[in-house]
């Protein structure tokens, strides 16, 4: 249920309450010396890992994915690799590396 804030016009004070759209109504015609005052929404933000972690579960999700994608770069970030993986990736790396050296000559 929603909060709302009113203002009593006889004692001059506000206050909230939570109810919902129609008791709202209802409690406003009722009492004519009470009105509602607009007050901003609460917005609740953050910057990832400064404010708040990813669980487990996420990170596990996360390399589920990477694993169906073994060349993706998630794949680079969450993917679990063997030594014989990540060498060959190496090794791919440096002939990639050499032959883009060889045709520039």
């Amino acid at each position: 249920m929603p909060t709302y804030t009113f203002f009593n016009k006889k004692t001059r004070k506000e206050f909230t309450e939570m109810m919902s759209i129609s008791e709202m109504e209802e409690y406003l015609d009722k009492n004519h010396h009470i009105s509602q005052v607009i007050v901003p929404i609460n917005i609740v933000a953050g910057v990832s890992g400064l404010t708040h972690k990813n669980d487990q579960g996420w990170k596990e999700n996360m390399s589920r994915i990477a694993e169906a994608h073994p060349t993706s770069p998630l794949a680079d970030r969450y993917g679990k690799k063997s030594i014989k993986q990540i060498r060959t990736q190496q090794a791919l790396k440096k002939n990639k590396q050499r032959i883009a050296a060889r045709k520039k000559k």
